[in-house]
């Protein structure tokens, strides 16, 4: 059975997802991407990087997959590019054959699962020693922003203690390389990468998001089994809205990344 996901399926969760391109989450990866390369998607969610993906190596095969059958119907209709298909899945036990895909690529999967490694070595025998397994996740402890909005001190003691309450390691970024070679990977590079918000479109976009996920979505019912109460919620919903109207408004998010050859068939 997939692991629960923190922070579920709300509006303000996918308004995040849905902004993700190729670009801006998975650079690392392109230059290895080429035209008929396979790519499988794991960890999907509203397909918006899968569909940059499918462009980039058409006509390869693209498959986005996810443990929600609601997000796949919802990226399947509006993502109909003829080399691409969407499939409920558990990243655990995917079905797929050994080398069936020269790239297999997971974005912000890795921190919420509770077997990493098992999920790296499915990913890898998916990929093959002739493919490639790319991961990228976000190392939340990392996280830096400006104006020190007290409030914001309190959302990241919250978050993490929430999100390791659900499933998962929030400070997967800098586990990534580790959990590789404990999978058996071979030709490990690990890379990093930010996302910096700062612009004012950038601030409202994103402090509106948290300002509504801390009170509406799975992350708030799950942070209200922790301990926190409304009380909590809202000083913390109030203060993303604060920095968000900061004009020196300033966030980094930093991520760890890696590339690595999959793994033989054991015989």
């Amino acid at each position: 059975m997939p692991d629960a996901y923190t922070h579920g399926h709300h509006e303000s969760v996918l308004r995040s997802h849905r902004w993700r391109t190729a670009e801006n989450s998975a650079a690392y990866l392109l230059t290895h991407l080429a035209p008929g390369m396979s790519v499988l998607d794991v960890g999907s969610g509203p397909g918006t990087i899968t569909a940059d993906l499918a462009r980039r190596v058409a006509p390869g095969r693209v498959v986005g997959t996810d443990a929600s059958a609601d997000v796949i119907a919802q990226a399947a209709g509006e993502h109909t590019a003829a080399n691409l298909a969407f499939e409920v899945g558990d990243a655990y036990h995917l079905p797929y054959g050994a080398g069936e895909f020269d790239v297999v690529h997971a974005h912000q999967v890795l921190q919420h699962v509770e077997r990493p490694v098992d999920m790296l070595r499915e990913l890898g025998r998916i990929a093959g020693p002739g493919g490639l397994v790319a991961a990228r996740d976000v190392d939340y402890p990392g996280v830096i922003w400006y104006p020190l909005v007290p409030a914001l001190d309190e959302w990241l003691a919250l978050y993490l203690v929430t999100h390791r309450s659900v499933a998962g390691e929030p400070a997967a970024g800098r586990r990534l390389k580790a959990w590789a070679h404990e999978a058996g990977l071979a030709g490990i590079r690990a890379t990093a990468s930010l996302w910096l918000f700062e612009d004012e479109a950038d601030r409202a976009w994103w402090g509106g998001m948290w300002a509504d996920r801390v009170l509406q979505s799975a992350f708030a019912d799950a942070a209200r089994a922790t301990g926190a109460d409304d009380a909590l919620l809202h000083r913390v919903s109030d203060g993303w809205r604060e920095w968000a109207a900061a004009e020196d408004g300033w966030l980094l998010m930093p991520h760890g990344e890696i590339l690595a050859r999959g793994t033989a068939t054991p015989s």
